[in-house]
């Protein structure tokens, strides 16, 4: 029997409501994003296996890894962690960990941007307010 991904439906309320997410590093080394876990128990239910990140003008899928609802709520894929080592974090001009903002934008489909800050949006990335 063929594997069907499920996919997250979100509440009306919650839709377009941006989660506040960090880069996760090890190393200096980007490894993913750091959901939380509040944001794991509002926003991805357990029956989601896979979701697409919208990275500017790529959007990619990720697995959840079964971890993910049990204390790890981490995001790994190495293109993900190739856009984020590119586009946020070398050009910041330092290994540090950074706040991002992933809004609902679909059925399973998140859009990662920067949070808004006092200073310019980092890397040229369209800043939003966060909710």
């Amino acid at each position: 029997m063929p594997y069907r991904a499920r996919y997250a439906e979100f509440p009306e309320q919650d839709s377009g409501r941006a989660m506040v997410v960090k880069t996760q590093l090890r190393g200096g080394e980007v490894t993913g994003l750091h959901v939380g876990a509040r944001n794991v128990r509002r926003y991805f239910p357990k029956s989601v296996r896979i979701i697409e990140l919208q990275l500017d003008h790529l959007q990619i899928q990720c697995g959840l890894p079964p971890d993910f609802w049990k204390g790890q709520p981490e995001i790994s894929d190495p293109r993900l962690c190739e856009w984020l080592d590119f586009k946020v974090v070398h050009r910041m001009g330092e290994q540090k960990q950074l706040k991002l903002a992933m809004t609902p934008a679909g059925k399973s489909v998140f859009r990662l941007r920067s949070v808004k800050q006092k200073e310019d949006s980092f890397a040229g990335l369209e800043s939003i307010p966060v909710a």
